[in-house]
């Protein structure tokens, strides 16, 4: 089985064309996250993982914004995915893997440091409280497309990406983050359906592109953009 997951990480990096020694980075990665106890996923098995979480990851190598940027930040990173994947794709990229629990961060230093990466920084902060300009921000299984767009909108720079994983679509959640994003300098793009793996379903990943600058009310305080998520069904029969 080791072989197998081996060989498919390989194939992995032939598909994206990635640097010669991103096989060995991604399989200390998957290893890492097998064999610490720490690791804060509940998918560890790295036969299971090199899809779930690698190849899951790695397809937004297929969106230009993301191969051309110069640095990306990843918000809510939890064990790494998909900021560490594209770390390791992109050596000339600045990732920054933004993430509120401690001890998660420390899993990702551990990580980090196991692929050998030196253009990674961890930050231990909320969204809310963190500063910055990138050219993309990605978020996968964080939260609603509208609160995504909340925190990401303050931390994109002019003309910057917000690049969203999400599951099957929800019309009723779109039409609240498209209603958001006018709140918050932003246009929805494209929502690209991809497969990053054999049997995968329902799996897409939602662009928004920063058009004008974010309102200085934002970002709202913590907890807020979950609490009173912006573009909710009441609030736009108000308007």
């Amino acid at each position: 089985m080791t072989a197998a997951w081996h060989a498919r990480v390989r194939s992995l990096c032939g598909l994206y064309e990635l640097p010669a020694k991103a096989s060995d980075a991604l399989i200390a990665v998957l290893e890492l996250l097998a064999s610490d106890p720490l690791a804060p996923s509940t998918v560890t098995d790295p036969g299971v993982a090199v899809d779930v979480h690698l190849a899951d990851s790695l397809v937004a190598l297929a969106l230009e914004p993301v191969r051309s940027a110069g640095t990306i930040l990843d918000i809510g990173s939890g064990a790494g995915f998909p900021g560490l994947p594209l770390a390791v794709a992109l050596p000339d990229t600045s990732v920054s893997l933004l993430e509120s629990n401690r001890r998660k961060c420390e899993f990702l230093e551990r990580a980090a440091g196991a692929a050998g990466l030196e253009n990674v920084v961890v930050a231990n902060a909320r969204a809310e409280e963190f500063e910055g300009e990138f050219d993309v921000v990605t978020a996968r299984a964080l939260a609603p497309l509208a609160v995504v767009a909340e925190y990401a909108a303050p931390l994109l720079a002019r003309d910057g990406t917000l690049v969203a994983w999400r599951g099957p679509r929800e019309p009723e959640q779109e039409v609240s983050a498209a209603a958001a994003a006018d709140e918050l300098g932003l246009a929805v793009g494209e929502i690209r359906r991809v497969q990053p793996f054999p049997h995968a379903e329902s799996r897409y990943l939602h662009l928004m592109s920063k058009v004008e600058p974010t309102p200085p009310r934002f970002p709202r305080r913590s907890g807020m953009a979950r609490k009173r998520p912006l573009g909710r069904a009441s609030d736009r029969e108000r308007r």
